[in-house]
C-alpha cells in the first residue's frame, strides 16, 4: 500500500544515436589532417640494403631526399636500365644537384638551414661511382650532413 510503486518492465534504455554523425565528422577531419601524401611518386628502383646499427631521424620536415637506383620498369624502354638520379619527380645529373640543394635551402627559414639533412635513397644494386660523384657534389655545396636509408636488420640471402 505504498504511494509509489515499483516498475517491472525497466531494461536498459537505448543508446542514443543522436552524437554519432559528429563523432563521424570529428574523425574524417582528424584523419584529413593528419594523413600526409606521398611528396614524390617514384620512378627508380630502391631496394635499400640492410643494417644493424639504424638510427632514425629526428626532424623529417628539414630532410631532403636523393634517389638513385634504376628505372622502373615502365620507363626502362625509354631511360635504360644504368642507375639513375632522380630528384622530387624528375631525373638529373650530378650538375642539377646544386639547383636542387639550393631551392630546398631557400625553402627553409635561415635557422633551419644548418639542421637540414640530405637522405641518399640509393638501390643496392648501384655501383658507389654514382654515389661517390654525388657526394663530391654536396661536398662542394656545403651540404654536409648525409644520411643513408637502410632497412634495420641483416640480409641472411647475401651470405
Amino acid at each position: 500500500m505504498s504511494k509509489f510503486g515499483k516498475k517491472d518492465k525497466g531494461g536498459t534504455p537505448e543508446i542514443s544515436t543522436a552524437s554519432l554523425p559528429d563523432i563521424v565528422f570529428m574523425l574524417l577531419f582528424f584523419f584529413m589532417v593528419t594523413t600526409v601524401m606521398r611528396e614524390v611518386s617514384l620512378k627508380v628502383v630502391v631496394q635499400q640494403p640492410f643494417a644493424t646499427e639504424v638510427k632514425k631521424l629526428e626532424k623529417k620536415s628539414l630532410v631532403s631526399y636523393i634517389f638513385i637506383g634504376p628505372p622502373i620498369k615502365g620507363l626502362a624502354a625509354t631511360f635504360g636500365t644504368e642507375p639513375r638520379i632522380q630528384l622530387n619527380d624528375a631525373f638529373a645529373t650530378v650538375s642539377d644537384l646544386g639547383e636542387f640543394i639550393i631551392a630546398e635551402r631557400e625553402a627553409r627559414s635561415e635557422k633551419e638551414v644548418p639542421f637540414m639533412t640530405t637522405s641518399l635513397k640509393i638501390d643496392k644494386t648501384v655501383k658507389m661511382g654514382i654515389v661517390t660523384d654525388v657526394k663530391q657534389e654536396l661536398r662542394e655545396l656545403n651540404a654536409l650532413k648525409v644520411n643513408y636509408s637502410t632497412k634495420k636488420g641483416t640480409d641472411i640471402t647475401a651470405e
